[in-house]
């Protein structure tokens, strides 16, 4: 594959996709890690200017954090930080739940937050909201529905995580970042790998084998199965509501 045409592809597909919304640009959550410095990039290509970064901070590490605002520097893009820790403990205060705990839960709050606040300023600016999700995390179910699940477009919906790395280094995305343990920062030290319970290289050869209807006789059972498993149990956060149908009569 051609990472630096397929890069072009995917910016103008952005570009397309706001005008066909009739808006004027985008905007994206920057977490520091992988997929968002990614999306950012093609963002700034499909927008040099009318595109605007949010880092939004609840209990993030400070590793992410400085790691966010050096892609914001780095590639000059326009941005903003707006710290959600104070609403964060004053719900989970009302709510009466520890603000500490690692139920997923309770965890799911910090998502939530940050969708609402991507889309208070879509709504300011006429702008839509771009997901980072890539199709390794979107087959397993692996997000946030309404959180970072809640989103308008996903540039990378169809490449797997071995595929956005190689995307990342044709876009020039330093190694330090591209080097970190994909993490969805939901409590401190959570990886994805380990709360998927599969390493993103085995994720993405068994996807392309599904995918291609190969033989999976050279994979391990159990990887597959779960896999499987995880693709139908959450196949849902994929899908609109389901609505009653009222029969005419």
């Amino acid at each position: 594959m051609n990472y630096k045409k397929l890069s072009i592809e995917i910016s103008e597909w952005i570009k397309r996709e706001v005008e066909k919304a009739k808006c004027k640009g985008v905007v994206f959550g920057l977490s520091g890690g992988l997929d968002s410095s990614v999306v950012a990039l093609l963002c700034k290509k499909a927008f040099p200017e009318a595109h605007l970064a949010l880092l939004l901070p609840c209990f993030t590490s400070k590793e992410d954090m400085e790691d966010a605002n050096f892609i914001v520097e780095k590639f000059g893009l326009n941005s903003m930080t707006i710290n959600l820790e104070p609403v964060f403990l004053e719900f989970t205060r009302i709510l009466r739940i520890d603000p500490s705990s690692r139920e997923l839960p309770v965890a799911n709050i910090k998502p939530r937050l940050r969708m609402i606040t991507l889309y208070y300023f879509a709504n300011k600016m006429n702008y839509l909201v771009v997901g980072t999700g890539n199709k390794s995390e979107l087959n397993m179910g692996y997000f946030t529905k309404y959180g970072d699940g809640g989103v308008d477009i996903l540039p990378l919906g169809d490449l797997t995580k071995t595929e956005v790395y190689k995307l990342a280094r044709t876009l020039g995305i330093p190694e330090k970042i591209i080097k970190k343990p994909p993490s969805a920062g939901l409590w401190a030290g959570q990886t994805d790998e380990e709360e998927m319970g599969i390493r993103y290289k085995d994720l993405d050869r068994i996807i392309s084998a599904l995918e291609r209807k190969e033989n999976l006789s050279k994979f391990k059972r159990e990887k597959v199965e779960k896999i499987l498993t995880m693709s139908r149990k959450n196949s849902h956060k994929l899908k609109p509501p389901k609505i009653f149908k009222v029969e005419l009569g």
